[in-house]
């Protein structure tokens, strides 16, 4: 295996089973657990595009993404095993990508995210020590950064946003209706993304929910 790249970012991503992701999604007239799974393949093929990233780190149980990118050069999946939780999902990326190189835990449903939006917010990072871009309520985070040498730290959840600045964690300057922010839990979620313009296996599954 070559050695990655550790000039730029390494990016994790977790991801739920989709088999188990997404629970507030049952009502949108598709397959639940193909539209969870799609909106984490779109977010990660995005991440795997952007100018700035070296390497993605995904944690996940999920065969489906595991197949998806056995053939990529940037992006490696890992499995998430006994770990539970978002935190400990991350932590575990963020062992594997090392201390030395700077690191962003990206969640992984963001089917709208633009990679140059993903660039934008890593160039803002680049100049503190731990970074943090709220979603689009204010309240979540959708990404926490930490440049290298930095120790990694993250508490995602319920009001994230806050405990992440108690963290140390900056605000990025990113635009209020930059792609980066708008993650999908709920129906309401997902018509905004849609909105924006998702990514291609999430157009397809909702194309075929469709016909």
């Amino acid at each position: 295996m070559s050695i990655p790249d550790t000039s730029g970012w390494t990016i994790i991503v977790p991801v739920k089973p989709a088999a188990v992701g997404k629970s507030r999604l049952t009502d949108v007239g598709t397959d639940r657990e193909a539209l969870a799974r799609a909106i984490a393949l779109d977010t990660i093929a995005a991440a795997a595009a952007a100018d700035l990233v070296s390497r993605v780190i995904v944690v996940t149980d999920d065969e489906g993404v595991r197949t998806e990118f056995r053939r990529s050069r940037i992006v490696e999946v890992i499995p998430e095993g006994d770990i539970r939780g978002l935190d400990a999902a991350i932590a575990l990326g963020a062992a594997v990508a090392g201390q030395s190189t700077a690191r962003a835990a990206l969640l992984g449903d963001l089917p709208a995210l633009l990679s140059a939006d993903l660039d934008e917010a890593l160039e803002l990072a680049a100049s503190v020590e731990r970074g943090l871009v709220p979603d689009a309520e204010t309240t979540g985070s959708t990404l926490v950064t930490a440049r290298a040498g930095a120790v990694w730290v993250s508490a995602f959840g319920e009001d994230s946003a806050a405990r992440h600045r108690l963290l140390g964690c900056t605000d990025l300057a990113v635009e209020r209706d930059s792609t980066l922010r708008r993650d999908v839990d709920t129906a309401a979620q997902l018509t905004q993304a849609v909105a924006l313009g998702v990514g291609a296996h999430t157009s397809a599954v909702l194309a075929a929910a469709a016909a």
